[in-house]
């Protein structure tokens, strides 16, 4: 118990005082995972909307291996992402391993399923009569999946919110591809897998208090837009 106690006012104590490899952390974890929701957003609304409202052959299929993507092991998607990044790989002229390009790239992977996933769910749960009533009032497509959207923005935004959390906490793909490089791709989560191998624990429960304040925060910024006007 004195660890714990000794963790959480350490942890104030950086939150307070600013330190500014906490602070560096904590900005690259936010900018990584943030950008890496919002991308997983670009390609899982609109492919989440084409697999609830679209009807082809292989719609079930594709269904099945968006549901199993939302259970990826973290450190499958580093394994896959570090062997095509690679400097003897397919894209390593890029040279993008042990970069926070490379960790975006990983958490998306992670992420795009599981906001794919919920998005056709929470599509599929709306009353079918509402698109046959859109379409009969002449709605074009755009507009009639604008409607379909605004009438299902609670479990979408459910959905941007389960994304955030699948990467925020995530550990074994950022360490895998980005190399917890200090001042270049630490994030909180390999920080506190450093500071816990190293014995630090106090430093490690200090690190964590701080993600877990971060990952609260956004989730009530995301969970006050879904409920304002609910």
């Amino acid at each position: 118990m004195e660890t714990i106690w000794k963790g959480i006012l350490q942890a104030f104590e950086l939150i307070f005082n600013l330190d500014p490899d906490v602070l560096k952390i904590t900005v690259l974890s936010l900018k990584v995972s943030g950008l890496a929701t919002a991308i997983s957003l670009l390609v899982g609304l609109p492919l989440g909307t084409l697999l609830a409202l679209g009807r082809f052959p292989s719609r079930k299929f594709i269904l099945s291996l968006i549901n199993t993507g939302m259970a990826l092991p973290p450190v499958v998607v580093g394994l896959v992402v570090s062997i095509f990044l690679w400097r003897s790989g397919p894209l390593g002229s890029l040279r993008l391993i042990y970069t926070p390009v490379a960790i975006i790239i990983a958490q998306t992977i992670i992420a795009a399923p599981v906001v794919t996933g919920l998005t056709a769910s929470a599509l599929q749960s709306l009353d079918p009569r509402l698109q046959l009533q859109l379409k009969g009032l002449g709605a074009s497509r755009w507009q009639t999946t604008w409607m379909l959207w605004r009438e299902a923005r609670l479990p979408l935004l459910a959905a941007i919110m389960a994304g955030f959390g699948s990467v925020i906490s995530e550990v074994g793909a950022s360490m895998m591809v980005g190399g917890n490089i200090r001042n270049q791709t630490r994030v909180l989560t390999t920080a506190i897998v450093l500071e816990t191998s190293k014995g630090e624990f106090a430093i490690a429960i200090a690190l964590s208090a701080i993600l877990l304040l971060l990952a609260y925060f956004v989730n009530l910024f995301l969970t006050t837009v879904q409920q304002r006007r609910r």
